[in-house]
C-alpha cells in the first residue's frame, strides 16, 4: 500500500482517496482483456477498479491485502465475478498462485508500496504522528508486535541502526537513547508520546517537515519488515509471471526504489557464473527486461494529492 492515497472515492465516506500514478501504472501492465492480474496492494481498490474496467468477461483479477479493513471494503464494494480478494501479505503471492494453479500464468502484478491513506488518516492505526492513537503501526493489526511492543524489546544499538538505515535519520543515536529510556518505563503509549519525544530531543528541524517523520517511517518499516517482504515478492514475481507478463511497482522512498531498481537491473542482465574463468563455462540468461524509464507523478497529480510527490513507478516484463 502506498504513502499516497491508495484507493478511489469511497462510497461510504465524504473523503476522496486518490490512487497514485493510476493511469500510468495500469497502462504499464499492458492489460489483455482475458488476462490474469494481481493487485498486490488492494487498499481501497482504486487500481483494481481501473484494471477491471479493461478486463473482458473472461479476465480475472486477484486483490491482496493484509489489512482486515481493506479486505472487508473489497467484499462490500467489489461484487464482480472476475474479482476475488485474498487476505494476507503479498509476500506469499507465489503461495496464493500455486493454490490456484497460476504460477507462470499471471499476466501482470501491481505493487503500490507503503501505507495507505485510510491507515494514515485513522488515528487508532498508530501510523500518524499528527494524530493521537495507540503506538501500533502494523499493516495487519492481528499479526506480529506493535510498535510499542517492538520498542520495548529492541536494544538501543539495533534501534540506532534502524533509524539510520530505514529513516536516514542523522540524529539516530540521540533519538534512540531517549526512546529506550522512556519505553523501558512503559511511558510511550501513543503516537503523540513518541512524536513529542522525538521533537524534544532533535536539535534541528527541517523546514516543512515534522521532526518525527523519519523516525516514524523507520519504525514502521522495521515493525512490518517491509524491505524484506519487498525482496521476497520481487523474487516471487519471476516465478508467477507468464512470458510477456508485466511487473509494475510504485515506490515512495529511496530505500524501496533502490531495491526495485537493482532487482530489475540484475534480472535483466546476462550473468557469467564463472567470471574469472578464461573460458565461458555457464551463463544465466536474463528473465526480465526493463520497460521504459522511471515514471513520476505530474505536477497536477502532486497538486491534487501531496502524498504522491515522492512516488516513482518502475515497470519490467517477463521474458
Amino acid at each position: 500500500m502506498s504513502e499516497g492515497e491508495k484507493g478511489t472515492a469511497m462510497e461510504d465516506s465524504q473523503q476522496i482517496h486518490y490512487s497514485v500514478l493510476l493511469k500510468e501504472s495500469v497502462e504499464g501492465l499492458d492489460i489483455r482483456p482475458d488476462g490474469v492480474y494481481i493487485d498486490g496492494t488492494f487498499g481501497r481498490g482504486g487500481h483494481s477498479r481501473a484494471i477491471l474496467e479493461q478486463l473482458g468477461p473472461n479476465g480475472h483479477l486477484i486483490g491482496i491485502d493484509q489489512d482486515p479493513q481493506a479486505v472487508e471494503y473489497a467484499k462490500q464494494n467489489f461484487q464482480d465475478p472476475r474479482f476475488e480478494i485474498q487476505h494476507g501479505s503479498f509476500e506469499k503471492v507465489a503461495e496464493y498462485c500455486e493454490a490456484r494453479g497460476l504460477n507462470g500464468k499471471v499476466d501482470g502484478l501491481l505493487l503500490d508500496l507503503g501505507v495507505s491513506s485510510p491507515q494514515l488518516d485513522e488515528a487508532e492505526r498508530g501510523f500518524s504522528f499528527m494524530r493521537s492513537g495507540p503506538l501500533d503501526m502494523r499493516m495487519n493489526p492481528q499479526d506480529g508486535l506493535s510498535a510499542r511492543e517492538w520498542l520495548k524489546q529492541v536494544d538501543e544499538q539495533t534501534l540506532v541502526k534502524v533509524l539510520r538505515q530505514y529513516g536516514e535519520e542523522r540524529f539516530a543515536g540521540r533519538i534512540a537513547r531517549a526512546i529506550k529510556e522512556v519505553s523501558e518505563k512503559d511511558a510511550l503509549q501513543t503516537t503523540l508520546d513518541l512524536a513529542e519525544l522525538v521533537k524534544k530531543v532533535s536539535p534541528k528541524t527541517e523546514r516543512n517537515k515534522h521532526p518525527a517523520t523519519r523516525t516514524f517511517q523507520a519504525i514502521r518499516i522495521a515493525v512490518n519488515k517491509e524491505l524484506d517482504v519487498l525482496k521476497t515478492v520481487l523474487e516471487a514475481a519471476v516465478a508467477i509471471l507468464a512470458p510477456g507478463g508485466r511487473l509494475a511497482v510504485i515506490s515512495f522512498h529511496s530505500l524501496e526504489d533502490r531495491i526495485v531498481k537493482q532487482f530489475i537491473r540484475d534480472q535483466s542482465t546476462m550473468k557469467d557464473l564463472f567470471p574469472d574463468s578464461p573460458i565461458q563455462l555457464e551463463v544465466i540468461e536474463p528473465v526480465l527486461k526493463k520497460v521504459g524509464k522511471p515514471i513520476f507523478p505530474t505536477e497536477e497529480e502532486c497538486r491534487l494529492n501531496a502524498r504522491s510527490r515522492s512516488a516513482v513507478l518502475r515497470i519490467a516484463e517477463r521474458l
